[in-house]
C-alpha cells in the first residue's frame, strides 16, 4: 500500500489534536497519491441544513483535487468516483445516535468499496457518549433507512471503527477493512471527559451537551414541536407556540428527568418549524451528564404535549431523509409502536417508557464483544 491512491471521506470536523484538517496531514504525507475527497451530509464544510437539503459536488481549490458529495444526487460512491483510488480512508466524528447519517454514508461506502476492489481504512474517533450506556428501541428490520439501516439501539455505545466491523461482519461485506484504533480512550469516558474541544460535527450539533440530549431530541424531528433548530441551541430546546411553558413543565415533571433540569422559556426560530414565531418552550439544561437518559425524557415530552394540545400537536408526514412512504417518527424510533402508545394515550409514567424503549442490553453486548476495540 507504500504507492497507494488515496481517497478521503471527511467533513470540517475532521481535525487532528492540533487543529489540522485531515486532508491536509494526508496531503503533507503522500502528497499528489491524494486523489479525491468525498463529503457526508451537510457537506464538506458543514454548510447545509438536514432532510435532503443535499450538497453539490465540487473542488478543494487548494489542494486541487475533486471533493464528491455522497449526499446528493448518489449516497454511495460511485464507480467512477473510486475509479481514481485504491485505498479509501474514513475520518469522521459520528455522535453515537443511530439516525446520524454518517454512519450509513460510511456503510454504502463500504459496500462501494467491497464492489469495486477498494481498500478502507477507517480512523477511530471518541463516541461521545462513551461506550457503556445504551437506550433503545432496537430498530425493527421493516423500518430500515438512512436514518437507521441496521438492527442497533437508538444509542448505540460503539465508535465509528467499532460500527464499521460490525458492518462489515453482520452484512458480509467483503472489503478489505483497516482499523486505526485509538491510544488512551475508555468507554466510560464522555467527551467533556477527553479535556478537549469539541468541534461541530454539523449545523445543529455545535456543542458537546447537544450529543447528550440528541438520541431523544431527535425524535421532534417527526412531530410539530420545535427541536430548536433556527436558535442557538438546537436540540436542547422544545417548543410551539401552542405551548404553555409552565403549564407544560409542571406536566412533564410528572416523569424522571434524567440529569437535566427543566427551565420555562421562549424562542424564536429563525428557520425551520415556527419560522419567525415565538414559541413556549422548555430548556432542557444538562445538570449531571453521565445521568443524562434523553430518549425517556423525550418520549415524556411527546406525551406531554399530545395530552395538553390534542387539537394542534401533530405527526409532521414524509418525506423525510429519502422515505417516502412511512411517517418520519416511525424511522426514527425505529418502528411504529412510539406513535401508537401516544396516540393510544399509554405513556402516563415512567414505567411505560421503560416497557417501550426497553430491549435486551446483555443480548446486545454480547452481539457486539467480537468487534469491541475498548472493553
Amino acid at each position: 500500500m507504500a504507492s497507494a491512491r488515496l481517497g478521503l471521506l471527511m467533513n470540517q470536523a475532521s481535525l487532528t489534536g492540533d487543529g489540522q484538517y485531515a486532508c491536509d496531514v494526508l496531503h503533507k504525507l503522500v502528497g499528489e497519491r491524494l486523489k479525491v475527497l468525498f463529503a457526508p451530509q451537510h457537506g464538506f464544510w458543514g454548510q447545509q441544513q438536514a432532510n435532503m437539503i443535499e450538497s453539490a459536488h465540487g473542488i478543494h481549490n487548494r489542494l486541487d483535487v475533486p471533493v464528491f458529495s455522497l449526499y446528493a444526487d448518489t449516497r454511495r460512491p460511485t464507480a467512477e468516483m473510486l475509479a481514481a483510488i485504491d485505498c479509501l480512508v474514513i475520518d469522521l466524528q459520528d455522535v453515537g445516535t443511530r439516525v446520524y447519517t454518517f454512519v450509513w454514508t460510511m456503510l454504502e461506502t463500504l459496500r462501494a468499496c467491497a464492489e469495486h476492489a477498494v481498500a478502507v481504512v477507517v480512523l477511530d474517533r471518541p463516541n461521545p457518549l462513551g461506550g457503556i450506556v445504551f437506550e433503545g428501541p432496537m430498530l425493527e428490520f421493516d423500518f430500515r433507512s438512512f436514518v437507521g439501516n441496521a438492527t442497533i439501539p437508538l444509542r448505540h455505545g460503539l465508535t465509528i471503527a467499532e460500527l464499521a466491523k460490525l458492518f462489515v461482519s453482520e452484512f458480509q461485506i467483503h472489503v478489505d477493512l483497516h482499523i486505526v484504533s485509538m491510544e488512551g480512550w475508555h468507554p466510560q469516558q464522555l467527551w467533556r471527559d477527553l479535556g478537549r474541544p469539541w468541534n461541530w460535527t454539523s449545523p445543529n450539533m455545535p456543542r458537546e451537551e447537544t450529543t447528550l440530549v440528541y438520541p431523544g431530541q431527535v425524535l421532534l424531528e417527526g412531530v410539530n414541536l420545535s427541536e430548536g433548530r433556527g436558535t442557538t441551541r438546537p436540540f436542547e430546546l422544545v417548543g410551539a407556540p401552542y405551548f404553555n411553558a409552565e403549564q407544560f413543565v409542571e406536566e412533564l415533571g410528572r416523569f424522571e428527568h434524567c440529569g437535566l433540569r427543566l427551565l420555562p422559556t421562549r424562542f424564536t426560530p429563525m428557520f425551520d418549524k415556527w419560522r419567525g414565531e415565538s414559541c413556549d418552550a422548555v430548556d432542557l439544561q444538562v445538570v449531571e451528564p453521565h445521568a443524562v437518559r434523553s430518549v425517556a425524557v423525550t418520549i415524556a415530552v411527546i406525551a406531554c404535549a399530545r395530552k395538553l394540545y390534542p387539537n394542534s400537536f401533530a405527526w409532521l408526514p414524509p418525506p423525510y431523509e429519502y422515505e417516502y412512504h412511512k411517517p418520519p417518527i416511525d424511522i426514527l424510533f425505529g418502528s411504529q409502536r412510539l406513535r401508537n402508545a401516544i396516540e393510544l394515550g399509554q405513556i402516563t409514567a415512567d414505567a411505560d417508557i421503560q416497557q417501550l424503549i426497553g430491549f435486551d442490553e446483555d443480548q446486545w453486548q454480547h452481539r457486539v464483544a467480537a468487534i469491541q476495540l475498548y472493553p
